[in-house]
Formats: C-alpha cells, sequence, structure tokens
C-alpha cells in the first residue's frame, strides 16, 4: 500500500498549468512540523520541519488555483512517486512527489501572522533598498 496523509502550511502559491482542453496540474510545497519538547534530563529537542511537494491534477488543481494560498493550514491524502530527470548541467536529479487524491482546506494563516509576514516583507525591502543605495553587496 503507498498512502501518505499529511497536515501542514502551504510554502508558496500553487503553480496551475494548463494542458489540453480545460486540463491542468497544481503543484506547491508544503510544510509538516513536529513539534519540539524537553526531555526528563533537561535536553531541549527542537521542532523539526519536512517540506513535501505537493503534485494535484484535474479538479483538485482547479480547487488550489482558486482557494489555496501560501500560509494556508492544508490537509493532504496521497501516494508517494519518485521520478529523476538530468538537469541543466547534465546532472541526475531524483525527485520525490506527493501525488494528491484528496485535498483539505483546514485553515488560512491567522491574521496576526499575515500581518508580521507583510510587515517583515516591507522592512526586508526597505532594507534592500537602502543597502543598494549605500553600494553595499548584499
Amino acid at each position: 500500500m503507498n498512502k501518505v496523509m499529511l497536515i501542514g502550511h502551504v510554502g508558496k502559491e500553487p503553480e496551475v498549468h494548463y494542458y489540453d482542453a480545460d486540463q491542468c496540474v497544481a503543484s506547491f510545497s508544503l510544510a509538516t512540523t513536529e513539534r519540539g519538547y524537553t526531555l526528563p534530563n533537561g535536553t531541549v529537542v527542537p521542532d523539526h520541519t519536512d517540506w513535501h511537494n505537493i503534485v494535484l491534477f484535474k479538479g483538485l488543481a482547479k480547487y488550489a488555483e482558486k482557494y489555496i494560498h501560501k500560509g494556508d493550514k492544508v490537509y493532504i491524502e496521497g501516494r508517494v512517486r519518485y521520478r529523476s530527470f538530468d538537469d541543466k548541467k547534465g546532472m541526475r536529479r531524483m525527485v520525490t512527489e506527493i501525488y494528491a487524491d484528496c485535498l483539505e482546506w483546514l485553515a488560512a494563516p491567522k491574521k496576526a501572522d499575515v500581518a508580521t509576514e507583510n510587515t517583515a516583507s516591507a522592512q526586508s525591502e526597505e532594507e534592500n533598498e537602502q543597502s543598494e543605495s549605500k553600494g553595499l553587496p548584499f
């Protein structure tokens, strides 16, 4: 049996590609996090986050295009697929993907998280502009 169940947060906006007549495929990254804990001896085990490549087809892809956004919490049920390809340099690359059969939208990002993210993005852009105007290399 090849079955995967994941609950996590969408890492980027879904990329949707249309092919044939009204058929499409969507892909996005999903972050799942195992919460950290403290052992009885006081050792702290930190959170551990894994990233997954999610692939959706047909109706699920169209749903994702309309309703799924970066930061949303989703439930994915599907199967693991492995594929390989040659990159631009001719190196063989392996990719692990989750082909989703079921997608359930659980929650949008919290407004405080979105506000913090927008503020951080604005601050980052402002810092970049200041660095460029000063001629700094970063």
